[in-house]
């Protein structure tokens, strides 16, 4: 069990900070600066969900979400491949894509590239997703520089797909999404 009693600790007043197994680096590190975009994802899903009211079937894919990210983060803020330390799984990828095909299973195939809007819900979802993105391009670089839990990668992965199709869902099956329109505005 986790347990925080003391918040304000100072010991990040000089740029460093702790990693789960208490060794301090650079807050600007690309470890830090990967678990800290998954943190940022679970905000933005935690917003998301306020946009959710009567669709429990989102909330509820959404809050086993937010507890996959804390494992994600987890995973990320522990260098290694320690036995007994939490990573995310493989068996979480696999929930997110049948999720995903649940979803998609009810949505007509697009005929263009959907831009971010539709519903309140929906572009708090393309927010996530683009965030989601960025947190996969900074897991990438870190597997460039160390070894990472490979599934970690892939459950971002997952996610931005995810979180594209749950947009549509949102969209009342994609009845409302915004359609890029080519070269709409060129004049």
């Amino acid at each position: 069990m986790v347990k925080l009693d003391v918040i304000t600790t100072r010991g990040g007043d000089t740029g460093d900070t702790s990693l789960g197994d208490g060794t301090r680096l650079r807050k600007d590190a690309i470890r830090v600066e990967a678990y800290g975009e998954v943190d940022e994802i679970n905000a933005a899903l935690g917003i998301l969900r306020l946009h959710l009211a009567g669709d429990g079937e989102a909330d509820a894919m959404l809050a086993r979400i937010q507890n996959d990210l804390f494992d994600l983060g987890a995973d990320l803020c522990v260098p290694g491949a320690g036995e007994n330390r939490l990573r995310i799984t493989d068996a979480q990828c696999l929930r997110l894509e049948a999720e995903i095909g649940a979803m998609n299973a009810a949505i007509p195939p697009l005929a263009s590239f959907v831009l971010p809007g539709g519903s309140i819900g929906a572009a708090h979802a393309h927010l996530a997703r683009t965030i989601t993105r960025r947190a996969e391009r900074r897991a990438v670089t870190l597997a460039d520089a160390e070894t990472i839990n490979p599934a970690a990668i892939r459950y971002l992965n997952r996610l931005s797909d995810h979180l594209f199709v749950l947009s549509r869902r949102l969209n009342e099956n994609g009845a409302k999404d915004v359609l890029w329109v080519p070269g709409a505005t060129r004049g």
